[in-house]
């Protein structure tokens, strides 16, 4: 599915006190809890990427202290916002080196979508951006971005590297895992789009040429819209990949969603940090 078919009209995204607030910007150094139950000191700031292309402007956040396996997490079209920040700040809490990239730096920099803005009008204004994002593109970005990972202080370059998407970013983590074999321990896509198609460009195809485990969390409505997409990804990945339908809309992780269900994005978050803990070593 496409993020268009997720969102109504009038919707916008859902603006909380923490997105907001002390997660804006450069978090500095920050205490966040994370789903353990435990306080984390965290240190976070914006960084900068060099690319082929070009350089990416990203959020990037790890324990204070330490050493932590690196970690991907591209957003949905609405790109890098709040909302991301908080899922990074989450995520490092778990011991993580989170970073978080500007998809569309080659065309606009910084946040994408305004405070207020309308989503089914962004999205239409934010396609030009997206096609930008080719297979070629993704890889381009995803090789530099684990290079940069690799030579943080804060990363532990021993251990492998996770990658997490979102919608159109759902298939950034096959086609990362396939050209990074020997980075990329671990790929989760939450309501991905185009995961696996029946073209022969689909990134499911790509399965062989990566070593990773996967998580392929898929929204009930993408389902009934495409009921085959988990057959396949089930025939290319096998037992290295769990996948499942939830009973949620797509777009329904990300807190700032419209289509946001906070049971469900609690249950994807449990088996994100399981599929974590057993392959990023």
């Amino acid at each position: 599915m496409c993020e268009k078919d997720g969102f109504q009209p009038g919707e916008r995204l859902r603006v909380s006190r923490r997105a907001f607030g002390v997660l804006t910007g450069a978090a500095g150094v920050a205490a966040v809890l994370g789903t353990a139950g435990h306080a984390q000191d965290l240190a976070g700031s914006d960084v900068e990427i060099t690319t082929a292309d070009g350089t990416i402007d990203a959020y990037f956040v790890h324990p204070a202290s330490g050493k932590a396996p690196g970690v991907i997490m591209w957003p949905d079209i609405f790109g890098l916002r709040p909302a991301f920040r908080e899922m990074a700040d989450r995520l490092a809490a778990e011991g993580y080196a989170v970073v978080v990239p500007n998809p569309f730096y080659r065309d606009a920099k910084g946040a994408v979508v305004g405070e207020n803005e309308e989503l089914f009008a962004a999205i239409d204004r934010l396609r030009p951006y997206a096609s930008h994002l080719t297979p070629e593109a993704v890889v381009t970005d995803a090789t530099a971005i684990a290079g940069w990972l690799d030579g943080q202080e804060a990363v532990d370059a021993s251990r492998k590297i996770g990658a997490v998407g979102f919608c159109m970013s759902g298939p950034y983590t096959i086609r990362a895992a396939a050209a990074l074999p020997d980075r990329v321990g671990a790929g989760a896509s939450f309501h991905g789009a185009g995961v696996a198609t029946e073209a022969p460009t689909s990134p499911h195809l790509l399965a062989p040429e990566t070593r990773a485990v996967f998580l392929f969390a898929i929204a009930e409505n993408d389902d009934a819209e495409n009921p085959e997409s988990k057959e396949r990804l089930k025939e290319a990945f096998g037992d290295r990949a769990e996948v499942e339908v939830y009973p949620a809309n797509h777009g329904w992780v990300p807190p700032d969603s419209p289509r946001y269900d906070a049971a469900q994005a609690e249950r994807a978050w449990s088996r994100l940090l399981a599929l974590f803990k057993g392959a990023l070593t």
